[in-house]
């Protein structure tokens, strides 16, 4: 039997967190894939354009993420890392609706 694939979603009572290290100042914004960090906790690589001064950097991710997963901005939170590269978002909705989408969307790139 295969063990499931790491996931960087939790759901919560009232939405999904999700797990993000953020690459400011990237040539191009994106989303990396899924990685696993020394202490096997999985966490979504992203990277966006804007500069990590002055929370440009997280507004940025934000509208990244909205658009690639067809969001509405104000669902997404940022609720740790706010000055680090490391971040926990949460996503507010149906937890197993919106974690069955994201998972979806990890698989389909």
């Amino acid at each position: 039997m295969t063990a499931p694939a790491p996931t960087p979603f939790r759901k919560r009572g009232d939405g999904v967190q999700v797990a993000v290290r953020l690459t400011p100042g990237a040539a191009r914004a994106g989303l990396d894939g899924v990685r696993v960090d020394a202490a096997g906790n999985p966490y979504l690589a992203a990277r966006v354009a804007a500069p990590a001064e002055s929370g440009r950097a997280n507004t940025a991710l934000i509208k990244l993420l909205a658009k690639l997963w067809r969001l509405p901005r104000g669902t997404i939170t940022l609720t740790a890392g706010h000055r680090s590269r490391r971040k926990s978002l949460r996503i507010a909705g149906d937890p197993e609706a919106l974690f069955a989408r994201l998972e979806r969307t990890l698989l389909d790139g």
